[in-house]
């Protein structure tokens, strides 16, 4: 038969019966517009994790603390703490490290602008802000002086800001942390939700010295951030840091540390292989209405042959042969499964940018919407196929006897 002739005698015949081919249709309608919508939904949300831990920090090591205290072995003390030694002797001795900071947080009550509430205060030394890829808004960053000095000047994040001062610029007003006055001399841009969902504007930094001596009275730290030069070495540059603390804390190889140690690739790869699992599993469910509705098409189809015998006799009896009878319903249960498959991708563009209007982040991979086409064509070929055999396979003379 024909290719042109084939496929006007598809339109007249899916056009003869528009509600049922539409209705027909509708399964692989859901089908590939679900799998599509869950696909872009896991990938942006995969793209939204690795963003807001990139925003954490340029090739980033953290050291965490996971217990505390010291006992005594031959030889002499073991130290269970973080300490400010500690951050200095990676700085010094790590091979891999760009810049390295202690941190020492809590949640403490502020009072700036006639308000008083609860903030993270975070001690930090100046590679931080290089470490965490924080720039300034408005004034500046604390360096080396302010460290040795232990200066009373603090950097504030846009939420305590607003929070304290309203829409007035917070640089050269003063906070009372603890019992100490600071000055504000810098204003951080925003970052916005950290990996956890947590606000990462809602801090206060000070320098570290003076945050041990003056606010906190102790030398513990919480954690220690390391820049590492290159990305290539953030594994070598973790097992380094590992061996200079285990030496740094008099450990031995039978000891468990009480510190652990992440790398931002780590964090990337965890969250990556969750969010896979978990799109995996939302479009395999998705996946199932697409067999679904394929099974629509051959039952369809399937009616379609038996009201339509007499016309099949009818073709045959005129010349037509059984490959053109095959090709001919094959062709329209193709054709209902790809017309099902253009809406739903359609229909799934649609459901993606509604979704971003209410901030779920969703991104469209190309890939995915060719290869739901091409499932959409297969599905019409495979549960197409025996009602076109069928249909072949019907005898002439009885095919114009069937009333």
């Amino acid at each position: 038969m024909n290719p042109l002739r084939l496929i006007q005698s598809c339109f007249r015949s899916i056009l003869r019966n528009r509600m049922r081919s539409l209705l027909t249709s509708l399964g692989i309608i859901i089908g590939v517009g679900s799998v599509i919508v869950m696909l872009a939904i896991g990938e942006g949300a995969q793209k939204a994790i690795e963003a807001r831990i990139a925003a954490m920090g340029t090739n980033l090591i953290q050291v965490t603390r996971m217990g505390g205290g010291h006992f005594r072995r031959a030889g002499g003390t073991v130290h269970l703490h973080l300490t400010r030694q500690d951050a200095q002797v990676v700085r010094y001795e790590s091979s891999f490290a760009m810049a390295v900071s202690g941190i020492v947080q809590r949640n403490l009550s502020v009072t700036g602008g006639g308000h008083a509430n609860s903030t993270t205060v975070m001690g930090v030394e100046p590679d931080f802000f290089f470490i965490r890829s924080w720039n300034i808004d408005e004034g500046f960053f604390f360096g080396e002086e302010d460290m040795l000095y232990r200066n009373r000047v603090a950097v504030m994040g846009a939420t305590p800001a607003t929070r304290f001062f309203g829409g007035e610029n917070p640089v050269g007003q003063m906070i009372r942390i603890g019992k100490d006055n600071f000055t504000v001399i810098g204003l951080l841009e925003r970052k916005g939700a950290g990996p956890a969902g947590n606000d990462q504007d809602d801090v206060i930094m000070v320098p570290l010295d003076t945050a041990l001596t003056r606010i906190w009275n102790t030398r513990n730290l919480n954690a220690i951030a390391i820049s590492v030069v290159d990305r290539r070495f953030m594994q070598a540059a973790q097992t380094e840091t590992e061996l200079i603390l285990r030496d740094a804390h008099r450990l031995n190889a039978m000891d468990t540390p009480s510190f652990e140690i992440l790398n931002s690739d780590a964090l990337i790869e965890m969250a990556t292989e969750t969010s896979r699992t978990l799109t995996g599993l939302l479009a395999a469910i998705a996946g199932v209405s697409l067999l679904v509705g394929g099974i629509g098409i051959m039952n369809i189809m399937l009616v379609s042959v038996t009201e339509r015998t007499r016309e099949i006799g009818i073709r045959m009896a005129v010349g037509a042969r059984k490959r053109d009878i095959l090709f001919q319903f094959l062709a329209e249960s193709v054709f209902l499964s790809l017309m099902g498959g253009i809406i739903g991708i359609g229909l799934a563009f649609l459901i993606c940018e509604i979704l971003g209007v209410f901030g779920i982040p969703t991104s469209v991979n190309p890939l995915v919407v060719t290869a739901a086409a091409l499932f959409a064509c297969f599905i019409g070929i495979f549960f197409g196929f025996y009602p076109a055999r069928k249909a072949a396979s019907l005898y002439p003379i009885d095919a114009l006897r069937y009333e």
